[in-house]
């Protein structure tokens, strides 16, 4: 089980501004092989209320190291783990593995909070 995820007050929640979080020394285990994968994952998210806390993110992922998982789901598990402990307006997980057999892969897992809806009596404005 991994490290969970901290986070801080926002000190400038009512303002929309990038937060940019790259390890680019990342590494987890092949699923079917056991050896290590090797990568770049690169974090960018517009906090609302809260935001990441690094020395506990990255003690996240180093829970990785000896966890035999795709690709494919460890960007979509760090997505979801980000959005869970800090719910923010916008993020996108970026996934940029090493080559290993001649192929790189890069996987792009994106999340967008919706607008609330207005409710049906609510008069809209256009």
């Amino acid at each position: 089980m991994s490290e969970p995820i901290e986070t801080f007050p926002n000190p400038e929640p009512s303002r929309d501004y990038e937060i940019v979080i790259r390890c680019p020394e990342f590494t987890s285990l092949c699923p079917k092989t056991g050896l290590p994968d090797f990568g770049e994952i690169r974090i960018t998210y517009v906090p609302d209320a809260r935001c990441i806390e690094l020395k506990a993110f990255k003690y996240y992922l180093v829970g990785f190291r000896d966890r035999g998982v795709f690709y494919e789901r460890l960007t979509n598990q760090i997505l979801d783990d980000l959005v869970t402990a800090c719910a923010p307006r916008r993020m996108v997980v970026v996934g940029d593995f090493s080559v290993r057999g001649g192929i790189t892969t890069t996987v792009t897992a994106r999340y967008q909070r919706s607008a609330p809806e207005l409710p049906a009596s609510a008069p809209r404005q256009g």
